[in-house]
């Protein structure tokens, strides 16, 4: 596969990606209607486990796991650290709001990348990101306060926790032993057990085992944590860890407008300014380098 075609399929597989997870900040939100936040996280990520496996079984591919380490350290950042962090941060907070604060990501990894993955950004990247920053910043609005400082608080140190998983995942596709499929089900295997224990020890509210939470948990089994996690690890194999992280912020600006369709969290004049900045900079960041 060229360079050419192989970013293209990338993008392609963020646009899906993109229409997915924007989707399931308002299903999150939702779902807690019906059961606390950490059962929930616990049981959709058994549930992507048992679909991830599934699919290795219907492609034969290997079942053999990847190195442990990779898929211990990953599965903690990546499916037990951010998952469990986004959903709590959604007790308190708007859907849009807490998406856009997760994905701070992009800026995590601008600083991480580049000490550990010896990616460092050109001039034209760090303008976009700064274009980025700033639209971000308007939506965020943090001289009219976050609203509940704890949501914001662990919607930010989630994006954290994402970053660091990007960059296992990056060192793991290093030698181009591993498929995304392989390591995307394996750390969700080990994710789920960590994502268990915690649902085991903190005491939450029944589940109300409604249609509601059935569908809302089939979304994500299948859809946000099954196969958009295999896309996402796909994107990350073939795009630069920091291009991938920066292209991603489509993921919120859906997210804010579906909250604002469905929920009522109608963004105001700044965040409506800040999205169009952040829109233009994914624009721009897209776009291949000019040789």
């Amino acid at each position: 596969m060229t360079e050419s075609a192989s970013r293209r399929g990338a993008l392609l597989a963020l646009a899906v990606l993109t229409l997915v997870w924007s989707y399931n900040w308002v299903v999150m939100k939702q779902v807690l209607a019906y059961s606390g936040p950490f059962e929930f996280a616990a049981i959709r990520a058994v549930l992507a486990t048992l679909v991830l496996f599934l699919v290795l079984l219907l492609r034969r591919e290997t079942l053999r796991p990847p190195p442990w380490r990779a898929v211990l350290l990953l599965g903690l950042a990546q499916t037990t650290a951010f998952q469990a962090l986004v959903q709590w941060a959604l007790v308190d907070g708007g859907a849009g709001k807490t998406a856009l604060l997760a994905y701070t990501m992009p800026f995590w990894l601008l600083l991480l990348a580049w000490p550990l993955l010896r990616e460092r950004p050109d001039r034209r990247r760090l303008a976009f990101a700064a274009v980025a920053a700033a639209g971000l910043l308007l939506v965020l609005q943090p001289w009219a306060g976050l609203g509940g400082l704890r949501s914001a608080l662990l919607a930010l140190i989630s994006g954290l926790a994402w970053a660091v998983a990007v960059v296992i995942a990056k060192k793991a596709f290093a030698d181009g032993s591993v498929t995304p499929l392989r390591l995307t089900a394996w750390q969700m295997g080990a994710g789920a057990i960590g994502l268990c224990l915690l649902a085991a020890c903190v005491p939450e509210r029944e589940i109300a085992w409604t249609a509601g939470f059935g569908w809302g948990l089939a979304y994500n089994a299948v859809l946000a944590s099954g196969l958009a996690w295999v896309l996402w690890a796909l994107i990350v194999q073939r795009l630069p860890a920091t291009l991938a992280g920066l292209v991603s912020l489509a993921v919120p600006l859906g997210g804010v407008l579906l909250a604002w369709l469905l929920l009522g969290e109608r963004p105001d004049a700044a965040e409506a300014a800040g999205m169009l900045l952040i829109g233009a900079a994914l624009f721009g960041i897209s776009r291949p380098s000019r040789t």
